[in-house]
């Protein structure tokens, strides 16, 4: 070989490892924008999680707010009607009284033909209040000769009585009454023993 083509060889080798040093610079550059890539690739997958596990909360809350706030709407619903049927209770409560004091009117028996016409317009008087009462749903309970049942009735006394079945309510002091199926006052009675 010459010194010429030993001069070519260097400058083709010197050539040769330029190139070289390009390439890796270059290879290197794109392993960083790949790295880069990556990297941000990572961060935005990140995001995206947290975005939905935010998103799948909120459709939570979402749901549970929708799903109380029908509850509060039943709750109000119920509360009114409620008040609606029984916003007489109190009213008819103390009509009771009354009834019951006309009742035990028509119970003492007179002779004369005052008292009778008495008593007429006295049963005419209860019959129009009982009458009155049913029309808002006052319903009176009188259990001559049904079961003793605790919910409905108050027993005063207990008798051994061979003519009717234990347990059974044999006499009743005072009638009882509800409203729309709600117990006012218990009847009071007299069971069998």
């Amino acid at each position: 070989m010459s010194g010429k083509d030993v001069k070519n060889q260097s400058v083709e080798d010197k050539e040769l490892v330029v190139e070289e040093q390009q390439e890796q610079t270059e290879a290197e550059q794109f392993v960083e924008e790949l790295s880069e890539e990556q990297a941000k690739i990572v961060e935005l997958e990140a995001a995206l999680e947290e975005a939905e596990a935010k998103a799948a909360e909120n459709m939570d809350l979402a749901l549970r707010t929708k799903a109380e706030a029908e509850n509060i709407r039943r709750r109000s619903e119920n509360e009114v009607s409620n008040a609606r049927k029984y916003a007489i209770e109190k009213f008819a409560a103390e009509l009771l009284a009354v009834v019951d004091s006309i009742e035990q009117g028509l119970q003492s028996s007179s002779e004369s033909e005052e008292a009778q016409a008495i008593q007429e317009g006295m049963q005419l008087t209860l019959n129009m209040t009982l009458s009155t009462l049913e029309k808002f749903g006052v319903e009176q309970l009188n259990p001559l000769g049904e079961v003793f049942d605790p919910q409905l009735h108050e027993a005063m006394t207990m008798v051994p009585s061979p003519e009717h079945e234990s347990n059974t309510v044999m006499d009743v002091f005072q009638k009882g009454y509800s409203l729309n199926g709600r117990l006012i006052r218990p009847a009071r009675v007299v069971v069998a023993q």
